[in-house]
């Protein structure tokens, strides 16, 4: 649980400050955050399903920001990025309606 309160509190100081994003990063920023979002209600259904493990989640953050960002700098790589990055955002889309979809049936379930 603090793995997610440490994630809520450093989206809110980073909205208050706006950090600036170095302009080699700015392209993989959007598919970070979508990835990001994966990894966070991904965590929340493990929540409501009584299977939620604190290092599972920040293992999972990162590797599903790293790896999408990997294929979408591959992508850029091999001249098919932004194909590349439309994959990878309609893979995480699906997974992030899941969730949704998921957390929604648990909560009206009651």
């Amino acid at each position: 649980m603090a793995a997610v309160l440490g994630l809520i509190v450093g989206v809110v100081v980073g909205v208050f400050v706006k950090p600036d994003i170095p302009v080699v990063l700015q392209p993989y920023l959007p598919i970070m955050v979508v990835a990001a979002l994966d990894a966070l209600l991904g965590a929340a259904r493990a929540y409501f399903e009584r299977s939620f493990h604190d290092r599972v989640f920040v293992i999972s953050f990162f590797a599903n920001v790293l790896t999408a960002t990997l294929l979408v700098f591959l992508g850029n790589q091999l001249g098919v990025g932004s194909q590349l990055q439309t994959a990878v955002i309609v893979v995480l889309g699906i997974r992030i309606f899941s969730n949704v979809s998921s957390i929604r049936r648990f909560i009206f379930r009651g």
